[in-house]
């Protein structure tokens, strides 16, 4: 496996975006994600997103993370949050997702970012677990979805 940055627009994140998106839908029984995002949101340095790819160059993971500062949606100072966390259905159980995560992590850290925060929700058991068992704790809710009684928000210091 072979991970590796590429734009938010790329064609390869938008299929694995678009497949998340319904995972999202069949989940929860709506539209899927519906939080703002742009291409730019993840551009170095003060972002990044990644894909993992098999030799044969088949994308089977991905995952994100964006600068975040103090805003009205709860957000703190020096917060970098993870989206788009996906690992197809064929590729789970690999380690794709710890790989990614730390890799972002890591970048997150570099870039000065102090604290890695998430939102996942409570139809994403497998997401929870790997959160918690990546030191992850419940913090205050923030983002697009603070307001909803299935969220579920996490928090890693980076320092």
């Amino acid at each position: 496996m072979n991970i590796h940055p590429v734009a938010f627009d790329h064609p390869d994140a938008v299929k694995l975006n678009d497949r998340v998106q319904l995972e999202y839908a069949e989940r929860y029984g709506d539209e899927g994600d519906v939080t703002p995002l742009a291409a730019a949101m993840f551009k170095p340095p003060y972002g990044l997103y990644l894909i993992a790819y098999d030799d044969a160059g088949t994308p089977l993971a991905t995952g994100g993370w964006r600068a975040m500062d103090e805003n009205g949606e709860g957000y703190s100072d020096g917060d970098a949050e993870i989206k788009r966390m996906y690992v197809t259905p064929e590729a789970r159980g690999l380690g794709l997702a710890r790989r990614i995560l730390a890799a972002l992590e890591s970048d997150a850290r570099e870039a000065g970012r102090t604290r890695m925060v998430l939102e996942t929700g409570t139809k994403q058991p497998e997401a929870i677990a790997l959160y918690i068992s990546s030191a992850y704790t419940p913090c205050a809710k923030f983002g697009h979805y603070r307001d909803t009684p299935l969220s579920r928000c996490y928090a890693k210091p980076l320092r």
